[in-house]
């Protein structure tokens, strides 16, 4: 609806344009808004007091012409002027009615994407391979997956790249450790204590250290030994991931693994190219490049290290050979990365070197998608009693723990899998929705009572809110798409619902934009409220008569369909009772 009141306040604006009221070269950024109070209309619009300067007129008096110039339209009753300035919109309830039976047949409930559909690359999780998951890997894998499931939805083609860290002096260390102490590969299954082992020796022996490096150059080298070595702790380790994604219900697989390993043939391709294009300039023995909009504090150049004085490579490095990659090869239009925002300088001066070097041969926007920590209470860094990484897999077993005590005191006569199912569903999703329900820039303090609260803006509540939707159509011994007639928005708590439906497409363009699946937890937040007060307020089952029982049915439809729907794009399941 919104972009329909954009459209119209543009084809007025054009109007007044060539009428000679408004002076050419005007591009304002049309914003409309929702309005807090219905009686003032649906929606408003600011654009007589953004435009009133150059238009040379009082706010109000730019707001009578453009209200005079509007096209008429179907959805949309009237417009008037409010406070200083504003256009407010009422929308046409026959109308938004008729959108939402439509929405109800169709597949994609009415979703469609505002722009061109694009071949988005999401760069997302990428963990440090030989050693497991923590719980600063949760945020960039679920954040990641939950906006590549929103741009598939509306179309795009999305190529997920799980940039693992599996190459580098993680590997050399843990090889150099495997020389001295043999082991099987049973022992080595535990990552997480030979991993510990293995850096308290390079920490302790500069020898030790020394001799990893060397390690590392081997297998970079391209050493035979060395990669043997390498490929067995790169296997248990993904298979230590995708054990977390299958768990967290993250669409992400083996074959979406493109490591940095997978860059390394082209590792000096990159150095070269850089070199012909002249950005590559020695200091202390390092190949670095130079930016001059990147400066230290003390106004010193700042370096983009891509070979290192021992010959080794870096993480920009195999980075800037990833753009080209993605670029390419991929022919992507986007490529976002979800990646902790403390590597935002990085990837500045990533993107800015790519850019002049001519690795981005295909169009492509170039997105930093940074999110902040997850922290314990108090805001504290997240960790154990021992002052440990705190794993995520014991993380997550924990919520599933606390969920099925949960579920069970609430449901004691439930059977045993049923309790474990739920407490699994319940238990994940809590986990997912309280980091997916906060802005990613900000940090938020882990919380377990909070996050399996049935009340407020959790998983519990909105996974309950769907069940309730659900048992409507359990009694009725129908399926949400077994309900005939047509909508009729007569009450008010039936429009209100409505016009919160009919939002559902511009939200999911908004998070696919943005890249922030916040906005559509609380808008998902927003519906259940709306359909518990329509609910209360309207009875369904036993409504006045069967055209408008049909009609509340149709509603609960769509607001359960909605529901689901929404709760899979931030990769949650759903249950039919709880």
């Amino acid at each position: 609806m919104k972009d329909t009141i954009r459209q119209l306040i543009q084809q007025a604006l054009t109007q007044l344009v060539n009428e000679g009221v408004l002076p050419e070269g005007l591009s304002p950024a049309i914003q409309v808004e929702n309005t807090r109070d219905k009686t003032h209309g649906d929606f408003a619009s600011n654009i007589a007091m953004m435009l009133s300067k150059p238009a040379g007129m009082k706010p109000r008096d730019l707001a009578e012409k453009i209200i005079a110039a509007l096209p008429t339209d179907e959805s949309v009753t009237k417009a008037e002027i409010a406070g200083p300035g504003f256009i407010n919109f009422f929308q046409n309830t026959q109308a938004l009615a008729s959108r939402l039976d439509a929405a109800l047949a169709d597949a994609n409930i009415g979703v469609r994407k505002a722009g061109p559909v694009e071949r988005v690359v999401i760069d997302l999780s990428a963990p440090n391979l030989a050693k497991e998951m923590h719980v600063g890997h949760l945020r960039s894998t679920i954040i990641g997956d939950g906006v590549a499931r929103v741009l598939e939805f509306l179309g795009d083609d999305v190529i997920r790249q799980n940039h693992v860290g599996d190459w580098g002096t993680q590997f050399g260390m843990l090889m150099a450790y495997l020389q001295e102490n043999p082991i099987t590969s049973d022992e080595l299954a535990d990552l997480e204590n030979f991993y510990r082992a293995a850096k308290k020796r390079f920490d302790d022996s500069e020898e030790f250290a020394d001799r990893a490096r060397g390690l590392v150059v081997k297998l970079q080298a391209g050493d035979e030994d060395c990669l043997a070595l390498w490929g067995r702790f790169r296997e248990i380790s993904l298979s230590h991931c995708q054990e977390i994604y299958e768990l967290l219900n993250v669409k992400l697989t083996m074959a979406d693994v493109m490591g940095e390993s997978a860059y390394n043939d082209d590792l000096i391709n990159v150095v070269n190219d850089l070199k012909a294009a002249s950005l590559l300039v020695e200091s202390n023995g390092a190949q670095c490049v130079f930016l001059e909009e990147f400066k230290t504090a003390d106004g010193e150049p700042l370096p983009v290290i891509i070979v290192k004085a021992d010959g080794g490579y870096l993480y920009a490095t195999t980075d800037l050979a990833a753009v080209r990659y993605r670029s390419g090869v991929l022919k992507a239009d986007r490529a976002l990365y979800f990646v902790d925002q403390r590597q935002a300088l990085h990837f500045q001066q990533v993107f800015e070197v790519a850019r002049r070097a001519g690795f981005v041969t295909h169009p492509m926007h170039m997105e930093h998608m940074g999110f902040g920590t997850m922290n314990g209470a108090g805001g504290r860094p997240f960790k154990t009693r021992d002052g440990g990484t705190v794993k995520l897999i014991d993380l997550l077993n924990e919520a599933q723990d606390r969920a099925y005590n949960l579920v069970k005191e609430k449901n004691p006569e439930l059977a045993e899998a049923d309790l474990r199912n739920i407490a699994r569903v319940v238990g994940i999703g809590a986990v997912k929705y309280a980091d997916l329900s906060k802005h990613r820039t900000s940090d938020y303090s882990f919380n377990f009572e909070l996050m399996l609260n049935f009340e407020g803006n959790t998983a519990p509540y909105l996974l309950y809110a769907y069940t309730r939707v659900a048992g409507v159509f359990r009694k009725l011994g129908k399926d949400f798409s077994e309900v005939e007639g047509q909508i009729v928005l007569d009450a008010p708590h039936e429009q209100d619902l409505a016009a919160k439906l009919a939002q559902f497409g511009e939200v999911l363009n908004s998070v696919g934009e943005k890249g922030t699946p916040h906005i559509l937890c609380t808008y998902l937040y927003e519906v259940a409220g709306l359909f518990s007060s329509f609910y209360e307020n309207c009875p369904i089952l036993t409504a006045d008569d069967e055209a408008q029982k049909q009609s509340r049915l149709r509603l609960a439809a769509l607001a359960g369909r909605t529901l689901k729907q929404g709760l899979e794009l931030l990769g949650l399941e759903t249950l039919e009772r709880m």
